[in-house]
């Protein structure tokens, strides 16, 4: 069975399934940019503790998951969710979807998934991916970062829905539950309340290890990784630094790419100028990332391996640090009061 259903490429897996599952159901203003702007996407975090493909945990987005939560909640569209502790349950309950006309959206790992080029393929269960229709004993899978649909057996599915490690999916099922009529005003509201947040997450959250805080915390560490981890271990987290920000979805560049993309789609909803003014320190915020992931690729790479080119590497990271506060600061001081 093969229902209706309008395949969308985005640049990042969450994103790109809240807007299929969203404009499948009749919500057809909601774009990638919108849904993680509104989903509050945009996020750092640093988790020395929790290791990730042997190196330190990395995240330049928020927790998996939420951004579909967060729009669903503030455009007022119910949702549901449930994850597993049976994979026949688990199967059992897509089949349950897919006879009803529902495409359904799971999370997955991405080492197994046999429709990736291998080169992509590593230990990161916090992919997303929706389901809408079986043939025999394939799935059809709408993967939003693929050009075109694919499909996995029976099996294939449920080894990615049921892989092992962090961020286990644990069989994870989620889609909007009805069509649900969205206004303009809701949309305006939605943007509002997910800039308020995203200014929270990333300016006031408590700790040390996330927000800008984080980026700055993170570029002292680095600066101190070649004395205390030694060479080959330090390029080893670097390497897992640039995996989590190039490779992972859109990661840190692209991640404030597309949030420069909200503001300005934002604007045509609320006509404030400092949303432009504003999409331009994110996009020159993008440009810093990308020239980190190039200082570290040069490091990890063996081109470069001096303290000072560890150094360098910090600098950039707290240079971004103070970029994103002073945009987020601008952010949190506009009146909304159109």
């Amino acid at each position: 069975m093969k229902l209706e259903f309008n395949h969308i490429q985005a640049a990042h897996c969450e994103n790109g399934v809240t807007t299929s599952l969203l404009q499948h159901h009749g919500i057809e203003k909601i774009t990638e940019p919108l849904a993680f702007g509104i989903g509050s996407g945009l996020f750092f975090i640093y988790i020395p503790l929790l290791k990730i493909n042997n190196g330190p945990a990395i995240s330049f987005r928020t927790m998996p998951g939420l951004i579909f939560k967060r729009t669903c909640k503030l455009l007022g569209i119910p949702v549901y969710r449930k994850k597993f502790s049976s994979p026949a349950k688990a199967m059992e309950a897509l089949d349950a979807c897919i006879r009803a006309g529902i495409p359904a959206a799971c999370q997955v790992g991405v080492y197994y998934l046999t429709y990736f080029p291998r080169e992509y393929r590593f230990h990161f269960n916090a992919h997303n991916l929706i389901v809408f229709g079986k043939e025999g004993d394939n799935y059809l899978i709408s993967d939003p970062v693929m050009e075109t649909t694919a499909t996995l057996t029976s099996y294939e599915l449920e080894r990615v829905r049921f892989a092992k490690g962090a961020l286990a999916p644990r069989g994870q099922l989620y889609y909007p539950r009805e069509r649900t009529i969205v206004t303009d005003d809701q949309i305006r509201e939605a943007i509002k309340k997910g800039i308020k947040r995203n200014v929270r997450d990333m300016l006031y959250i408590p700790g040390s290890i996330a927000g800008v805080k984080g980026i700055k915390y993170t570029a002292k560490k680095i600066k101190g990784w070649r004395d205390k981890l030694g060479l080959e271990k330090s390029r080893s987290y670097l390497a897992q630094l640039v995996r989590m920000q190039e490779e992972i979805g859109t990661g840190g560049g692209g991640f404030r790419f597309i949030y420069g993309a909200f503001l300005q789609e934002a604007y045509s909803f609320l006509p404030y100028d400092e949303l432009m003014e504003i999409s331009k320190t994110f996009t020159q915020s993008g440009d810093m990332w990308r020239n980190a992931a190039v200082q570290a690729s040069g490091i990890y790479k063996g081109r470069l391996s001096t303290q000072e080119d560890f150094n360098t590497m910090g600098d950039i990271l707290i240079e971004i640090s103070e970029l994103e506060k002073k945009a987020f600061k601008n952010l949190s001081n506009i009146k909304w009061n159109k």
